[in-house]
C-alpha cells in the first residue's frame, strides 16, 4: 500500500470532493434565516433616512412644547426599528393614550402613543399646576374632558410631524379614534410590520415615552420618494457651501495686467534706444488685449473710454485660472 501510485483520475476526484465540499459549506455559512410572515421588510438606507427625518422631527417638537407649555421642554429620538405591529402592540403600557392616525392621501393608519407618565403632568401644566411628579403614578384611563384637553397637544405634534415628512412626501395627519387598551388595536394584522420611532419627552421633572408606528408598506410606496428628498438636501447642502465659499473669498484681492502681446526686442537694442527714436510693435488696434489675472490669461478684451479714463471691455473669457 505504501508503494502505491495514485492515477490521475483518483488524484482529480479526490480534489473534486474537497472542492464540492467547500461550496457546500459557504452557502450554509452566507444563508440568512428569512421570515415569510414579515413580507414587508424595509433597506436600512432608509430606515437612517427616516431617523434623520425624526431627529429634525424632535428638535421642532421640543421647541413648539416649549413654547406652548411654557416650560422647557427635551426631546431625544431612541431608536427607529422595525417590529410587527403585534410586538409594537406589547411594548406599549396598559392603560395608555392611544390614537389612531389618518395619513391622507395614504390608505391605512398609523399609531401615535403617549405614556401615562407623560400624558397627566401636561394635563395638570394646561390646568395651571406645575405638572412636578407625585410618588405615585397614576395608571387610569384618560376621560373624555381630558382628551379634549390633549387635542391642542396632539395639533402641536401633528403640524410638526408633517412638517418634518414634508421633505419627502406631502401627509396630512389626522386624528381617527382614540384608544386606551394596545390590546383593541385592531388597525393592523398582528404579523403586519410596522417602522416603530420611540422618542423620549422630559418636562421638567417628569418624563415619558411617545411612540409612533408606521406602517412599513407606505414607508417602501415612498421609497422613490426617499431618495429623491435626500438628493435635493445634498444638492441645498452643496449649494450652501459654495455660497459659504464665496463669501469667504470675497474680499480677496487679485491682481490684473492688460498685456500687449507684441514682438520682441533684443536687450542691446534697448540699450542703445534714445529720445526721439520709434518703436514698431506691429500690434492692430483691432486686435484683442490679454487680460491676466494673477499671471494667468483669463479673458480677451479691447480699450474703450470710460469717462475721462481708459478701460478694457471683456470679449472673451479663458477657463485656464486654477
Amino acid at each position: 500500500m505504501a508503494d502505491r501510485v495514485l492515477s490521475q483520475d483518483e488524484i482529480d476526484s479526490v480534489f473534486r470532493r474537497l472542492q464540492d465540499r467547500s461550496v457546500d459549506t459557504d452557502l450554509a455559512k452566507r444563508a440568512q434565516p428569512y421570515d415569510f410572515r414579515r413580507p414587508d421588510r424595509i433597506a436600512k438606507d432608509q430606515l437612517r433616512a427616516i431617523h434623520l427625518l425624526h431627529e429634525n422631527f424632535a428638535r421642532s417638537l421640543a421647541s413648539s412644547l416649549s413654547a406652548y407649555l411654557r416650560a422647557y421642554v427635551m426631546v431625544n429620538l431612541v431608536s427607529v426599528e422595525q417590529l410587527s405591529f403585534a410586538e409594537f402592540s406589547q411594548c406599549l403600557p396598559s392603560p395608555t393614550c392611544i390614537v389612531a392616525l389618518g395619513m391622507r392621501p395614504f390608505d391605512g393608519n398609523a399609531v401615535l402613543e403617549i405614556n401615562p407618565s407623560l400624558v397627566f403632568p401636561i394635563l395638570e401644566m394646561l390646568l395651571g399646576g406645575v405638572g412636578k411628579p407625585t410618588g405615585n403614578k397614576l395608571m387610569r384611563e384618560v376621560t373624555e374632558i381630558e382628551q379634549s384637553i390633549l387635542e391642542a397637544v396632539y395639533r402641536i405634534i401633528l403640524h410638526d410631524l408633517k412638517d418634518s415628512w414634508r421633505q419627502v412626501t406631502n401627509i396630512s395627519f389626522s386624528i381617527d379614534s382614540h384608544e386606551t387598551e394596545p390590546s383593541l388595536l385592531q388597525f393592523l394584522a398582528p404579523n403586519e410590520a410596522v417602522v416603530a420611532i420611540s422618542l423620549e419627552i422630559r418636562i421638567g421633572e417628569s418624563a415619558g415615552m411617545m411612540n409612533i408606528g408606521i406602517p412599513s408598506i407606505i414607508i417602501k410606496m415612498l421609497r422613490q420618494k426617499f431618495d429623491q428628498g435626500w438628493t435635493n438636501r445634498r444638492t441645498a447642502a452643496s449649494e450652501d457651501e459654495q455660497a459659504r465659499v464665496m463669501r469667504l473669498i470675497r474680499p480677496a484681492r487679485v491682481h490684473l495686467d492688460a498685456r500687449l502681446q507684441g514682438p520682441t526686442l533684443r536687450m542691446e537694442d534697448l540699450l542703445e534706444l534714445k529720445e526721439g527714436d520709434v518703436l514698431a510693435f506691429d500690434y492692430s488696434t483691432t486686435k484683442p488685449i490679454n487680460l491676466l489675472v494673477n499671471g494667468k490669461l483669463k479673458y480677451l478684451g479691447h480699450v474703450v473710454s470710460a469717462g475721462n479714463k481708459r478701460a478694457i471691455q471683456l470679449t472673451e473669457q479663458f477657463h485656464l485660472l486654477d
